[in-house]
């Protein structure tokens, strides 16, 4: 299994040590795969980290702050992501379909076969 290369970068953003961060995404990766039932595949990797940035948030959640502020949350990022990507995939799926809808309009004769 191999961890992301933005695991250090989101473990010095959360406040957190190379180690911990790596402790909590083979955590996050082993739950993922119970739950998808395998160690790969985009369902997997997409549970993966949406798993590991909400242990290390509930991680740095639980230690007290002592007048200092918090870590950002990091789920949003994830998140958002996530939503953009389905955007473009959305778009193209449109695209496709007029497309084909057009196509299907000026051949007729593929409908009367």
């Amino acid at each position: 299994m191999q961890a992301p290369k933005i695991l250090p970068w989101i473990a010095r953003k959360a406040g957190i040590s190379d180690e911990l961060a790596l402790k909590l995404w083979r955590r996050a990766a082993s739950e993922a795969e119970l739950i998808t039932g395998k160690p790969e595949g985009s369902d997997y990797w997409g549970l993966a980290v949406k798993r590991f940035l909400s242990i290390v948030e509930e991680e740095v959640g639980c230690t007290p702050s002592y007048g200092l502020t918090q870590a950002p949350r990091l789920s949003w990022m994830w998140q958002h992501q996530t939503r953009m990507s389905l955007l473009s995939m959305i778009a193209a799926q449109s695209t496709y379909r007029l497309w084909q809808s057009n196509w299907e309009n000026l051949n007729p004769l593929k409908k009367a076969a």
